[in-house]
């Protein structure tokens, strides 16, 4: 700690510091049961607060910084926090969506934007990036995350990190980024929210924890808590993981925040008798900062008092916080966040809007389009939009849309009409969720007049986030009814998915021709979906998550084990498989279809055999072989032959966005590092062990297109 902060740490008293480690809540953005009351002014003014989050403005956020500032003992500003997730007003596609895009540059771009106006609002600090490992479909927060592969997710969490803090922490318009969920909330058992997680040692350290520590690589400021236990600890008193773990072995010496609530919880996980000792247990295992659980406030002076807990181990996260509110110069400048006239003209501005409909754009996928039905002509002809989701604003935010506000929203049926005009007609036909089909024939008559028939289907924005698991991933209530009714009306149908997770849809995959995946884009949805129907933005977004066929092949995900039975060519009854359903997915990790095409060629790797530490080289020339303009994501996988530990059939190693014009080709160049290629061994330990290694590159996991190898030697 400077100076500073160790002679105000010399002046404060046990409940002062305790304070220090105390979060509240405002009363909006409520995730969990609010225990506080209306003494909070009183408790400022004790010093008894130290961090706030859902209290925003940068008017609101001035008032109670001037109370902790002048009516205080010792003066120190708060803290304002807010789950600024992808977007705080101009909102941008729901973080599954961006991860999808590929383009990390364009991620880094959307949380500077995000960190700019929530910085402006007043707030010093937002809950995001989520970098949970998410297989599991049915967990409503995977549309939080990057999708099922930690060396992606590893490259996005470092990306929105870089976004949020920028390149100074002392920069007004800044915001100290969160990695959250520590560690392994993916992986709660049947994708219920809050629930337990049982993992290997070697799934936690190859698969769940990796995305955690790139944060770590990117300067991350906090670190959340999350809510699951892990083999029968709660992570909130965790030691190991939050000590062992991210301190000692990673080296982080950030905050580390409870999640809402998560500190009283362990008496209902069962391992506190009581909220003095779940204080207890937080505080021991590493948890510097308690959110809404008012337990640290209320119960670590005594601990302290009584020897339970020493003083060295509160002073410790108090200093944490301090530091934090010294690098952000609140302590030289407590209103510095708090500026109305930036508030003003820094919210929604136009480069703002315009890198909201870029980035949207570049995050859409193209599923399918086997009749060639997209990009639709510039003049259609008579456009039907139908669908619950083709006018709906909210819907168009996505869940965490932070400040974002509805009527800013542009819908698919303005984008449609901001190019075509008021001649487009809408047709809603049923709702998002119930039983009612009375829509549906109003719907067909109006498709038999139509000449192509645009369909926007999926799910509410409230369907995925926290708390919003399903059993059921299918499209919702009677749109599936509304879609085979318009593809038997016989005109040209393209289906529009809008949704937070991956859906099962097998009979739109097999009887609809074109099949968008939108996600929930933000604010600039509709315009960015037209660009893409038209063909003024060419799709080059791969999905980060697979599409099972069935719920029943879930979790399914690219990087599985072979098992000692795989299928095989002769081989294929007595093999690890389903009866009623292929193993492989609908739609594979990976993959995302262009209105052009692309052919890969001429692999060259080197060297053939790696020495230790030795990085591999591996480049290949990519050509645009069709007509349009267009970008391809390159992808390459490595599986390791023979380890003394079974290893997937395949991981994601390395990637690259490529523009190309048609005809035109570029020699790509990836590298493979060393530690890229090391695994959990049964010693507990990572190592590279010598060996054959197979290369496979393509367009999706699926899609391999040049496969080749190379030889680490001992």
């Amino acid at each position: 700690m400077s100076a500073r902060v160790a002679k105000l740490l010399s002046r404060m008293t046990l409940e002062e510091k305790a304070g220090q480690l105390n979060q509240l809540s405002g009363r909006m953005a409520v995730t969990g049961p609010l225990t506080g009351k209306p003494e909070h002014m009183d408790q400022i003014r004790k010093g008894l607060v130290g961090s706030f989050l859902n209290i925003l403005t940068a008017a609101r956020t001035r008032e109670l910084q001037k109370v902790a500032v002048e009516e205080s003992r010792l003066g120190i500003p708060l803290l304002f926090a807010f789950d600024t997730i992808h977007g705080y007003k101009t909102i941008f596609p729901i973080p599954l969506a961006e991860a999808s895009s590929w383009d990390l540059a364009a991620m880094e771009k959307a949380a500077r934007v995000a960190a700019v106006e929530t910085s402006a609002a007043g707030v010093h600090w937002t809950f995001a990036p989520m970098v949970d490992v998410g297989r599991d479909p049915r967990w409503g927060r995977v549309m939080e995350g990057a999708g099922e592969d930690a060396f992606l997710g590893a490259a996005v969490a470092r990306a929105r990190v870089q976004g949020f803090q920028g390149e100074d922490l002392a920069r007004p318009d800044t915001v100290l980024a969160c990695a959250k969920h520590f560690a392994a909330y993916g992986a709660v058992e049947a994708g219920r929210e809050y629930n337990t997680v049982d993992v290997s040692e070697r799934a936690l350290r190859e698969f769940y924890l990796p995305p955690f520590l790139a944060t770590i690589d990117a300067g991350v400021a906090t670190f959340m808590a999350s809510f699951n236990e892990i083999a029968g600890v709660p992570s909130s008193a965790n030691r190991v993981l939050m000590r062992n773990i991210l301190r000692e072995q990673w080296g982080f010496d950030g905050l580390v925040v409870s999640d809402w609530g998560s500190v009283r919880e362990l008496e209902a996980h069962g391992v506190a008798a009581d909220l003095k000792d779940a204080a207890r247990l937080g505080l021991w295992a590493g948890v510097d900062m308690d959110m809404e659980s008012h337990a640290y406030r209320a119960h670590l002076p005594e601990l302290v008092k009584t020897g339970v807990l020493s003083e060295a181990l509160l002073d410790e996260s108090v200093a944490r916080v301090l530091t934090l509110k010294e690098r952000l110069g609140l302590l030289d400048d407590p209103y510095r966040y708090s500026d109305e006239a930036r508030e003003s003209g820094m919210t929604m501005t136009p480069e703002h809007l315009a890198t909201a409909r870029d980035v949207a754009r570049r995050s859409i996928v193209l599923l399918a389009n086997q009749a060639q039905v997209l990009p639709l002509a510039a003049k259609p002809g008579r456009v039907l939009l139908v669908g619950p989701l083709g006018d709906s604003k909210l819907d168009m935010l996505g869940n965490w849309s932070g400040k974002g506000e509805p009527e800013q929203a542009v819908t698919l049926l303005e984008g449609l009409r901001a190019r075509l005009g008021d001649g487009v007609r809408y047709v809603k036909g049923v709702d998002v969720e119930g039983n009612d089909e009375s829509g549906i024939a109003t719907a067909v008559q109006a498709a038999r007049r139509a000449d192509v028939v645009v369909a926007a289907l999926g799910e509410s924005a409230r369907m995925s986030g926290e708390a919003r698991s399903r059993t059921n991933i299918e499209l919702p209530g009677r749109q599936e009814a509304l879609l085979r009714a318009l593809v038997a009306a016989g005109k040209p149908v393209v289906l529009v998915l809008m949704n937070g997770r991956p859906l099962t849809i097998p009979w739109a995959a097999e009887n609809v021709p074109s099949i968008l995946e939108t996600w929930f884009l933000g604010t600039q949805a509709g315009h960015a979906i037209a660009d893409v129907l038209f063909g003024d933005y060419n799709p080059s977004g791969k999905l980060t998550m697979s599409f099972p066929r069935t719920l029943g092949q879930v979790p399914v995900y690219y990087n599985q084990k072979n098992t000692g039975r795989p299928i095989t060519e002769k081989e294929r009854e007595w093999v690890s498989r389903f009866l009623d359903a292929p193993n492989e997915p609908l739609y594979p990790f990976g993959h995302g279809l262009s209105y052009t095409s692309f052919a890969y060629g001429d692999l060259q790797v080197s060297p053939a055999r790696a020495g230790a530490d030795e990085t591999i080289k591996v480049s290949f020339t990519l050509t645009n072989t069709g007509s349009k303009s267009g970008e391809e994501v390159a992808q390459l996988y490595v599986r390791d032959v023979v380890a003394s530990v079974s290893r997937p059939v395949k991981e994601l190693k390395g990637f690259a966005k490529v523009a190309l014009q048609p005809g035109q080709s570029e020699r790509v160049e990836l590298t493979v590092a060393h530690k890229d290629l090391a695994l959990w061994n049964q010693e507990g330990r990572f190592v590279v062990e010598p060996g054959a290694f197979e290369l496979m590159v393509g367009g999706s996991s699926a899609g391999i297109q040049l496969r080749g190898g190379f030889t680490v030697a001992r």
